[in-house]
Parts: C-alpha cells; sequence; structure tokens
C-alpha cells in the first residue's frame, strides 16, 4: 500500500496528542523541540486516530483526504441515560410482519455494523444481505435438514449407546429438533421467525479474531436496528448448523466467501414492547 503521512509544521501547535493516540507509536513528541517526528510510518495501520484528534488539522494522511474527516458535534450526542434505555430495550422482537424492512433502514443498520472496531484495524469484515424470500426459504430447509441428520445419526442405538453416556448436554436438544422440524412442517418458520432479511457477518478463515471482530460488529448493528424500531434476531440455531455442516453449503446457498460469524435476522414488528424488566 502506497501510505504517505506528514505533519504539517506550519500548522502544528506541538499538543502532542497524535503521539499519545498512535497505537503504533509512529508518532513521537521530541523533548526539547515538542516537535512530532514519525518513525517507522511503514508500520502505520490506518486507523485514523492521529487525524482525528489533531485540533489544528495538521496530520497529513493519504487515507483520510479532508473530505472524509468529519467534525464531531458532541451537543448532538444521546445522553447517557437515552443510551442506557436503548440497551434496556433491547429485545429479541420475534413478532415479525410480512412486511419488508426498507432498504434505507437495512443499509444504516449494515453502516453502523462497518464503523464497529477491528483488531488491528484490519477491517477484514465483510456483510452480505439476504432479503430474496425463496433463499430465506432455503435457508430455514438447510437449517432444518442438519438438525434432521444430527437427530438420525445420535438416535442410531449404535452411537447413541457409545455416546449418550458422555454427551447428556447434546442429547437434550434431541427432542428439540423434532419439534423445530414439525413447526416448519406446520409453516410457523421457527428458524428465521419470518424474519424478511438477514445480515451475515463474516470473516477470512485467517483472521485471527473474526469472532471477535464480527461480534463487535454485530452489537453496533443491532443497536442500530433497536433505534429504527426493526425487530432482530440473533440466529443461533443458523450458526449452530453452519458448525456442524462439513460440506459448507451455507456458503453455497448464500454465495458467501469466508466463514461465517455471526447471524442477524431482520425485519419489521408487529408491536413494540412497552417496558423492560431489570436483568439480575
Amino acid at each position: 500500500m502506497n501510505r504517505t503521512i506528514k505533519i504539517e509544521k506550519e500548522s502544528c501547535i506541538k499538543c502532542g496528542k497524535c503521539a499519545q493516540v498512535c497505537p503504533s507509536g509512529i508518532m513521537v513528541k521530541d523533548r526539547s523541540s515538542k516537535e512530532i517526528n514519525l518513525i517507522h510510518p511503514e508500520h502505520c495501520i490506518g486507523c485514523g486516530h492521529c487525524v482525528d484528534v489533531c485540533p489544528s488539522d495538521s496530520v497529513i494522511h493519504s487515507d483520510f483526504p479532508a473530505e472524509h474527516v468529519h467534525p464531531i458535534d458532541y451537543s448532538q450526542m444521546p445522553s447517557p441515560e437515552q443510551v442506557m434505555l436503548l440497551i434496556k430495550s433491547r429485545r429479541s422482537n420475534r413478532t415479525i410482519t410480512s412486511k419488508p424492512v426498507p432498504q434505507e433502514l437495512l443499509e444504516q443498520i449494515v453502516e453502523a455494523a462497518r464503523y464497529a472496531p477491528t483488531a488491528t484495524n484490519s477491517r477484514q469484515i465483510s456483510f452480505t444481505l439476504i432479503t430474496e424470500p425463496e433463499k430465506l426459504l432455503q435457508i430455514s430447509n438447510y437449517t432444518i435438514g442438519v438438525f434432521n441428520s444430527l437427530a438420525k445419526l445420535l438416535l442410531n442405538p449404535v452411537v447413541k449407546l457409545l455416546l449418550k453416556p458422555f454427551m447428556q448436554d447434546t442429547y437434550k436438544y434431541v427432542p428439540m429438533f423434532e419439534s423445530l422440524k414439525q413447526e416448519h412442517a406446520e409453516g410457523k418458520d421457527p428458524i428465521l421467525r419470518k424474519a424478511t432479511a438477514l445480515l451475515i457477518i463474516h470473516t477470512p478463515k485467517s483472521n485471527r479474531f473474526g469472532c471477535e471482530d464480527a461480534n463487535l460488529a454485530y452489537q453496533n448493528a443491532s443497536l442500530m436496528a433497536q433505534s429504527l424500531g426493526v425487530s432482530q434476531v440473533y440466529m443461533g440455531f443458523v450458526l449452530t448448523a453452519i458448525k456442524q455442516d462439513s460440506k459448507n453449503m451455507f456458503n453455497s446457498i448464500t454465495g458467501v466467501d469466508g466463514k461465517v460469524q455471526a447471524i442477524m435476522a431482520l425485519g419489521m414488528p408487529a408491536f413494540k414492547y412497552p417496558k423492560y424488566v431489570d436483568r439480575l
């Protein structure tokens, strides 16, 4: 990457804030002259901290031209009480209607997810939105199919004899698999809860912190969805099916390239919760 960084000496006020926030330590404040010097700029991870913190716009960074830098109006920030209310009111609202989530709301949810931090600012995280009804049905069918195959394997007399003494917790789920299969056959959609969109968060398989990065992004998206009045439900069943699927069929269905780390079902709710309870 042909990245360039420089400090405009004429406008720099030598406050040293850029040196304090740089995670790579490439900006160093000289003790005598107070000037900011660059050391090993090739180690820059492109996080933008130095640009954002500079009060005099003296950090010139090729990754962040002026049109990509925006002032923050802190008077527009929500109060701590408002943020806490948003957090406390967030629910996995499964009362989803057939009304599709407007595209502009989906875009805002993805944008919020994109702004989540990632380890070493790698930004090795991607988002795939699925809104086609036939593909959503495929994902439900896929999940039920994986669970059905798993239940058959676990109930095989020989397998059951060998495994059940050591996998008591796993065998507790077998009746649930049968219940899900029955509900699915009745058209109740116990997997996606009739969601009209799925947000799939995925990373390269080589990303050591893919799971952590993805779930930070998920939290951003979840809170944005809550603020927009959009139902969001964590797709634990689908993720469980993916982990049991050695043939990687989910990626074939969705076109996802990489490792699926988190999935959020989205839809417009039939109603909102008027209260929240204390979490003990």
